[in-house]
């Protein structure tokens, strides 16, 4: 009975809450046939309506406790009928219950086991599902006593989504978003706060039959909330700017084979200038133009020669990687800003004699690009640096 939610359990067994209406039906005609619903779930799991006995779990004896309710109410009948497509109603045998008398006693003083519970007549007294949930969700947080030891996981957090290593995307359930997808490790943005999932507790058994887990969650204000899974997942869907923030592997960002649902991104280039500019030739075997294309790339540079992004001169492919799934102009910028301390200060004249400053020109060698953007795929771009001085990465200063 370890982490059972007692209050949710006492809950299953009360009678159903009192009327309040609420659009076509009212509060308790909605607990009446959510509580069906969850019969009916637990019939297409296992085969057969759920059964009493000691040797059953305490979850399918709750069931069963709730089935007899609802055939005992000729109201519950009514309103249940049009909904009974297993004829749990009229006692339809698939595999089903007994003649057994309820042992109230028993399930009762397993209740108790758990967490002191008094006689099952009192259980009618307890909050309402809304007040579970609303409380639930919004989770009591607390001041997290050990934050100096996840405050450089929220600082690289940070760094991150400024580099473009990593992106946040929106949560939507329609998406296909799961409770699964809820993961330890993982980033999340709600209700305006950054969250980090520091723990998933061992799997617990819903009332529902769906399986749950209690979590620790952190929030970059320096407080943590143990809450539910299924609660954060809630909290999500429910709002409407919540984010999830991806994980820095890029997968197959750079990989030379995509797997069958990746999207094809672009490319990222490596390019040399055949230009006679002296400062050009001065520096032709470590001056690089880095850049990203959402098209083929010799098309992309077959008008070099008229173009002062490209020093008005024709250019030479150097190295190119194929892009999945991500962001072109992110990692356009993660690149750039890396390699800014040797980017090129240099002004051309365009064909109309106007001057221009191209910004993708660096100086930085060839292998160091290759470097980079191994780092970019690993994840570990953002702790280092471009040193000019050594022309190397370097691991930034903490």
């Amino acid at each position: 009975m370890t982490n059972l939610d007692l209050d949710e359990l006492r809950e299953e067994l009360a009678e159903f809450a009192q009327p309040e209406a609420k659009g076509g039906r009212s509060a308790r005609e909605e607990r009446i046939i959510a509580g069906f619903e969850d019969i009916q779930r637990f019939v297409d799991e296992h085969g057969r309506a759920p059964q009493h006995g000691e040797d059953k779990d305490i979850f399918e004896r709750l069931y069963a406790v709730r089935l007899d309710r609802l055939r005992a109410l000729e109201e519950c009948r009514a309103l249940l009928a049009p909904l009974d497509r297993q004829g749990l109603l009229k006692g339809a045998d698939i595999g089903g219950v007994g003649e057994e008398a309820i042992d109230y006693d028993a399930l009762a003083e397993e209740l108790q086991g758990a967490a002191g519970a008094a006689d099952i007549t009192e259980l009618r007294h307890v909050r309402t599902t809304a007040d579970k949930r609303a409380a639930e969700e919004i989770a009591e947080r607390t001041p997290c006593e050990d934050f100096d030891t996840f405050k450089p996981l929220f600082e690289r957090l940070t760094r991150d989504l400024q580099t473009g290593a990593r992106i946040t995307r929106r949560i939507r359930k329609d998406a296909g978003f799961l409770k699964a997808d809820i993961k330890q490790d993982e980033f999340f943005i709600v209700g305006g706060q950054t969250a980090y999932i520091a723990e998933v507790g061992e799997q617990i058994r819903a009332p529902n039959g769906e399986f749950d887990a209690r979590l620790r969650v952190i929030y970059s204000n320096g407080t943590e909330s143990n809450i539910l899974l299924r609660s954060l997942t809630r909290a999500l869907y429910k709002d409407e700017t919540s984010r999830l923030v991806t994980e820095p592997d890029a997968g197959p960002l750079f990989s030379g084979e995509a797997d069958q649902d990746d999207l094809a991104s672009g490319t990222l280039y490596v390019l040399r200038s055949k230009s006679n500019h002296p400062l050009v030739a001065q520096h032709r075997d470590v001056l690089h133009k880095i850049g990203v294309t959402g098209g083929d790339v010799d098309r992309r540079v077959a008008s070099a020669p008229l173009d002062p992004t490209f020093l008005m001169a024709e250019v030479e492919v150097v190295d190119s990687y194929q892009l999945f799934n991500i962001n072109r102009t992110k990692l356009e910028n993660v690149i750039h800003r890396v390699f800014g301390p040797g980017r090129l200060e240099i002004e051309i004249k365009d064909r109309f004699g106007n001057p221009v400053i191209p910004r993708e020109w660096f100086l930085v060698p060839k292998f160091v690009v290759k470097e980079a953007v191994e780092r970019i795929k690993d994840g570990t771009i953002t702790d280092y640096v471009y040193d000019t001085a050594t022309a190397s990465l370097v691991r930034r200063k903490t």
